[in-house]
């Protein structure tokens, strides 16, 4: 029987109070690794994860910082490392909320927030995480992408832009760092059911499930559970991958 076991290692999920976030880390922490909850402006949420998962015999730490700026990403480490260690795995989770329109209308500043937030981030982190797993000759860098990437749909620029720059950055990072024995992969959610659509009473909308072939939506934790493979020894050999996890609504040509 395989198993996901992730003991000893130290994994940093940054937006790890968000939706699929949250998620991401109790998961992350169910399967043995102690975790850094990063937040930027939720400090009830980072508590009360570092509560549950404490609680349940865990390991964690919250973290507060701006993934858009360097010297916070800094900061975040020298506090990581001080009170768990240099994490062994890092979940580029964090991104800049905004408002979608239409290409015309879309102002500049959400661009920059974009590539800053899916571009930058992914930069400062493995340019302050790396090192450590270079020398340990094991890492994981799992970004947080989207099946928007793919589908280009009106009122999307923004959003595609930024996580199009980020695909960009990991499949040169893959090539750049594989022979010290870290990956770099990303996992790609589709319109996804989270905490804040349970107890709708139509959770499928017909017009999304319809184009999907698995004639549902996912969930936050099948984004997690992808996450916590990729972190694992199971998905050694895996580097340089876009993962939808989407039912198979969009699907990566050969």
């Amino acid at each position: 029987m395989l198993n996901i076991d992730l003991t000893g290692k130290i994994a940093l999920v940054t937006g790890a109070t968000g939706q699929l976030g949250r998620v991401m880390t109790r998961t992350l922490a169910r399967c043995g690794a102690q975790v850094a909850i990063h937040y930027v402006s939720n400090e009830s949420k980072a508590r009360e994860l570092l509560q549950e998962i404490t609680e349940a015999g865990g390991r964690a730490m919250i973290v507060q910082g701006d993934i858009t700026k360097e010297a916070d990403i800094r900061s975040m480490k020298e506090r990581i490392k001080a009170e768990l260690g240099d994490p062994d795995i890092v979940v580029a989770n964090a991104v800049v909320q905004y408002e979608w329109t239409s290409v015309l209308e879309q102002a500049p500043e959400d661009y920059v927030s974009q590539f800053e937030s899916c571009v930058l981030q992914n930069v400062f982190l493995a340019k302050a995480f790396i090192p450590a797993m270079t020398e340990r000759g094991w890492g994981r860098m799992i970004g947080i992408n989207t099946e928007c990437a793919m589908q280009n749909f009106p009122h999307q620029s923004a959003y595609t832009a930024g996580k199009r720059g980020m695909d960009g950055v990991y499949r040169v990072l893959a090539k750049e760092v594989g022979a010290h024995q870290i990956t770099v992969n990303q996992v790609a959610p589709g319109w996804t059911i989270s905490e804040k659509d349970r107890g709708m009473e139509d959770l499928n909308d017909a017009s999304y499930v319809e184009q999907v072939p698995l004639k549902r939506r996912g969930t936050d934790q099948d984004i997690a559970n992808a996450v916590a493979f990729l972190a694992s020894d199971l998905a050694s050999f895996i580097t340089g991958a876009y993962i939808p996890v989407n039912g198979g609504n969009v699907m990566p040509a050969i």
